[in-house]
């Protein structure tokens, strides 16, 4: 038998100011658009907000259905609307915070397993990392600078 020891890698940033400018009103934006979440049976509202290389951001929301799990995290419906709409656009940076209506949330939120899988899809179509940053309604701001930090055994096209 032997053994595999995968070591990942995040920088923290201890409040939003700490972010670079251009990541700070990202991340504000992910902030902004996770109240327009349609959650009305979790009560969790997370938004993500997308940089593509063209300069354009893409938002998303997280959308439930009464028959779950029918609806839609936040991520997926925002690098499913980049990719339908930029089909050819990198995607640069993504932006994730998440609430809750019933508790404070303070630690950061990553995406779940479904929506790393689907991150990593674009990633390996794009050829090029998307930085992730996530947080929760306060606290500090997690950067991963690939998916792969998330997910190190990434299953691609590759495997079909």
């Amino acid at each position: 038998m032997k053994e595999i020891n995968i070591t990942t890698k995040f920088s923290v940033f201890d409040e939003l100011n700490e972010l670079p400018e251009n990541v700070k009103v990202l991340m504000e934006q992910a902030v902004e658009i996770r109240q327009k979440a349609y959650a009305p049976y979790s009560k969790f509202r997370v938004g993500a907000a997308l940089l593509l290389d063209n300069g354009k951001v893409v938002l998303g929301s997280n959308q439930e259905n009464a028959a779950y799990p029918s609806g839609l995290c936040a991520e997926r419906v925002a690098i499913f609307q980049a990719g339908a709409i930029y089909p050819d656009v990198k995607i640069l940076q993504m932006a994730i915070s998440a609430t809750a209506d019933e508790k404070p949330v303070t630690s950061p939120i990553p995406p779940c397993g479904a929506c790393r899988q689907s991150i990593a899809e674009y990633e390996f179509k794009q050829e090029y990392p998307i930085e992730i940053y996530f947080m929760g309604e306060t606290g500090v701001i997690y950067k991963s600078d690939s998916l792969k930090n998330l997910l190190p055994f990434m299953f691609d096209k590759n495997f079909l």
